[in-house]
């Protein structure tokens, strides 16, 4: 099968030529071994994907250890070690920190959840000894030239299997597998839940819903569960990368009323799509909404670089919003998201009032389907969609 080269394999070589190990999350199917054997080529591979791989270390966790330092007494440089699947027997970081600590190797984890990493009482972390990275769905400027084409985007996402299909019916059987595949072996297997009928009635909802403010109230009603439940049900598909949390800016300089519940958004357009059972022809309301959410995944997706970056977005009680609002170094760049080929002065009124709210913004954007950036007014620019990373670097 081809193989689309990941930008982030970059970053991990650097840091393995540091001498420093990787703990790298993601969700299911974003390519994460695939990078690993085909950029990084590990001198030892362990899978718990595995069954009979991961049962054997479940049983006594202590043989991996004695494995290892008897195999790694054949090696005369520093090997890389690569453990897929690391949140399916959690305490194996133990022994990475040991030998870690040791200088006897080098690891590169990988995982699909960080529920177990970080919720389990017991689970090493490996604080100062791994820099951890989060492995996304193709970024737009890691697509195929043959993919680039943005009704493709929002309906079937950028899921490197599917982007390598060029068939639709299996694009859309493949999705569906995805979600399946999700809930049995991801959310039952886990035991993250205790009910996956509820949870596979949010999951549908919760799709549905993404890019909208939530209303905890009214989804837990829908789903017949307390809000507490819901909320839960959220951060197993935070934990899971499932899903994008967007906060609000809560504060204002004129007082204003502001909204202070989390946006959601699906990590892929594809799996949203799968989740709700939609179908294809979807109404232009409907793309314009959806490319809104896209743009705050790229958003998300370059942000990821800069440690100290923060997406939020910013909406009162009068429905006055911007869709998103980038805040770094202690600055805004609020950021308006338009479906219009041809934006105008019309489309950045509630841009005007944010930079007139906010002392630290000097600059707004509008990301629209323009061919071409327009300056709209002395401070806001209209950007094409394919150049929102210009906003950030």
């Amino acid at each position: 099968m081809t193989y689309i080269r990941r930008k982030l394999a970059g970053n991990i070589l650097d840091i393995l030529k540091r001498g420093k190990s990787i703990l790298l999350l993601g969700a299911r199917q974003t390519g994460k071994t695939t990078m690993i054997n085909q950029e990084i080529v590990p001198d030892l591979i362990y899978s718990f994907v595995d069954p009979e791989v991961r049962i054997r270390y479940e049983k006594d966790p202590t043989l991996l250890t004695r494995e290892l330092k008897l195999s790694l007494q054949t090696w005369d440089k520093l090997p890389i070690i690569f453990i897929d699947e690391i949140q399916r027997v959690p305490n194996v970081t133990d022994i990475a920190q040991l030998l870690i600590d040791q200088k006897k190797a080098q690891f590169i984890l990988t995982g699909s959840s960080a529920h177990k990493l970080k919720h389990g009482a017991t689970v090493n972390l490996l604080p100062g000894r791994v820099v951890a990275l989060i492995m996304d769905p193709l970024h737009f400027d890691e697509l195929p030239k043959n993919w680039q084409n943005l009704n493709d985007i929002l309906l079937y996402g950028t899921l490197p299997f599917i982007v390598l299909d060029v068939n639709d019916d299996n694009r859309e059987a493949d999705l569906r597998s995805y979600v399946t595949t999700y809930l049995e072996e991801e959310i039952r297997a886990e035991a993250l839940v205790r009910n996956i009928g509820n949870f596979s009635r949010f999951l549908e909802l919760a799709a549905s819903e993404s890019g909208h403010i939530v209303n905890f109230t009214k989804l837990s009603q829908d789903v017949g569960v307390a809000s507490t439940t819901i909320i839960d049900y959220y951060q197993v598909l935070e934990d899971c990368m499932i899903t994008l949390r967007i906060d609000p800016i809560i504060h204002s300089i004129s007082h204003r009323r502001l909204i202070k519940s989390p946006k959601y958004i699906f990590f892929d357009l594809g799996v949203r799509r799968a989740c709700t059972n939609e179908g294809h022809q979807l109404p232009e309301k409907y793309l314009a909404h959806l490319f809104e959410q896209y743009i705050g995944i790229e958003l998300i997706h370059q942000i990821r670089k800069l440690s100290s970056a923060k997406l939020r977005y910013w909406r009162d009680s009068n429905n006055v919003e911007v869709d998103y609002v980038l805040e770094t170094s202690g600055r805004y760049i609020p950021i308006e998201v338009k479906w219009t080929e041809e934006p105008s002065i019309n489309d950045a009124r509630h841009l005007k009032k944010f930079l007139l709210e906010y002392e630290n913004t000097d600059k707004g954007y509008i990301i629209c389907r323009t061919p071409q950036a327009i300056e709209i007014s002395e401070n806001i620019i209209a950007l094409p969609w394919q150049r929102v990373k210009e906003i950030i670097f």
